[in-house]
């Protein structure tokens, strides 16, 4: 190739290209994990645009191992591409904690001080009596960003380390379900960019 001249014909064939296949593969497999996460999460701006460069780059990975078919260096290249690009995309998207969920609680210690230390911490949550299996229970749930997960996990483990809790994602909510120190800034976002409604 004119870009290589110079170089030696075998390192290009099996360093080289190799290792621009695994990194387009790497870059293209972690677009791809994102924008299926946005997809997930509603968006209809992000998750488009990542899926025009996912393909681009794509384009060009596959453009190179259709070129280099007897190097079996570039299948190498493009397996171990699309399993980095897998783990990369899924630690990308832990880090950036998009979206909201649904904690909910199970105790069958009085919910009072749990509540408190979670309204005290800003956190908006709705408490009902419920009957388990084993008799009076506190059933609580609220809706956080995924951001401040670990810390409502910490709260309610720190109260009852024996609590039962669940966690389930959440498409979207309403301005009055995130927590007040959030809501404020999320209503002045809605000024300007609607609520998306999940269907």
């Amino acid at each position: 190739m004119d870009y290589f001249k110079g170089i030696d014909p075998e390192i290009v064939n099996w360093v080289i290209i190799p290792a621009l296949i695994f990194l387009a593969r790497i870059m293209d497999v972690t677009l791809g994990t994102l924008r299926i996460v946005f997809i997930s999460k509603g968006d209809k701006t992000i998750a488009p645009l990542l899926g025009f460069v996912e393909v681009l780059i794509w384009l060009v990975a596959i453009t190179q191992v259709m070129q280099n078919l007897s190097n079996f260096a570039s299948y190498l290249a493009w397996a171990g591409g699309f399993a980095a690009g897998n783990f990369l995309g899924l630690r990308i998207e832990q880090m950036l904690a998009l979206g909201q969920v649904v904690v909910r609680v199970i105790t069958v210690d009085s919910g009072d001080e749990l509540i408190s230390r979670l309204t005290n911490r800003g956190y908006r949550l709705t408490a009902l009596d419920a009957k388990g299996s084993r008799g009076k229970v506190n059933l609580l749930f609220m809706i956080v960003k995924r951001k401040k997960m670990t810390e409502v996990i910490d709260i309610i483990r720190d109260y009852n380390p024996n609590a039962f809790y669940s966690i389930e994602d959440v498409r979207s909510v309403s301005d009055t379900s995130l927590p007040s120190e959030e809501g404020e800034r999320k209503r002045s976002f809605t000024k300007f960019l609607p609520l998306r409604k999940g269907k």
